[in-house]
């Protein structure tokens, strides 16, 4: 098991040299920090807590600085554990870039889903509506609250509530392309959560360790031709010849 924090950017199409189109999400994976490595001795479990997003140290507490100190990094914003690794392999204070996933390789991917509000029945549970006409009066309701007895409602109505800000895993995701230089990975269709949100990358826990075998994208680089320069001595004597046969002309 390995993972890494990134931030959502936005979603984009991307071709690989087979021509084929790919629908990715772009996820910024700037270095993450071990801040702290827990073990069965000390904490009843192994995991790895990894730091993401430096911030100012104005806008950190005292605890916090003091945390991330220990590791010799900078204040970060946002903290969370990896479960199931290999607490042998890491350090404390060691960085952890977008190479350590590979292009093919299947991921399951966390994020906390787009808030909507409050939402009625028909939105938050994609529910039917009620007739429209011929005195109905019933239209958007939650429906039947239940049986007459014993005058309360079961848990587990549906009802109107608030909608969205959920932690959601996709699983099973592929990674089209890892950019190191741009601390970059792209994935293969859509993951939850706005533009800007936190994102957790790990390893699939139904497919651990699978890579598929992926073409590579196609390079958008533009090859620059040479501009070969003509000399001036020949445009010279070109032009001299030219003038000469254009006065015979005109002479005969």
């Amino acid at each position: 098991m390995k993972g890494i924090l990134g931030r959502k950017i936005g979603m984009t199409q991307v071709f690989d040299q087979d021509g084929k189109l790919i629908p990715v999400t772009v996820v910024e994976v700037t270095p993450n920090v071990v801040t702290q490595i827990k073990t069965k001795e000390n904490d009843g479990y192994e995991a790895i807590q990894l730091g993401f997003d430096t911030k100012r140290e104005k806008l950190a507490t005292k605890a916090s600085i003091g945390h991330t100190n220990k590791a010799n990094t900078a204040p970060k914003r946002f903290f969370k554990e990896i479960r199931g690794v290999n607490v042998e392999d890491y350090t404390l204070g060691q960085e952890i870039s977008a190479d350590i996933f590979a292009r093919g390789e299947v991921v399951d991917v966390t994020g906390t889903t787009k808030g909507k509000g409050f939402q009625g029945t028909i939105k938050r549970h994609n529910q039917s509506r009620g007739p429209m006409g011929h005195g109905s009066h019933y239209h958007r309701g939650p429906g039947s609250m239940g049986t007459m007895r014993p005058m309360r409602v079961f848990k587990g109505k549906k009802l109107p509530g608030h909608m969205g800000t959920l932690t959601v895993t996709i699983q099973n995701l592929e990674i089209v392309a890892v950019d190191v230089e741009n601390n970059v990975i792209l994935v293969k269709g859509n993951i939850p959560g706005a533009k800007k949100s936190l994102v957790i990358i790990k390893s699939a826990v139904k497919n651990m360790g699978k890579v598929n075998e992926r073409p590579e994208l196609v390079s958008w680089v533009k090859e620059e031709t040479p501009v070969v320069e003509e000399s001036t001595e020949n445009v010279e004597t070109t032009s001299e010849t030219e003038s000469t046969e254009t006065a015979e002309a005109v002479e005969e």
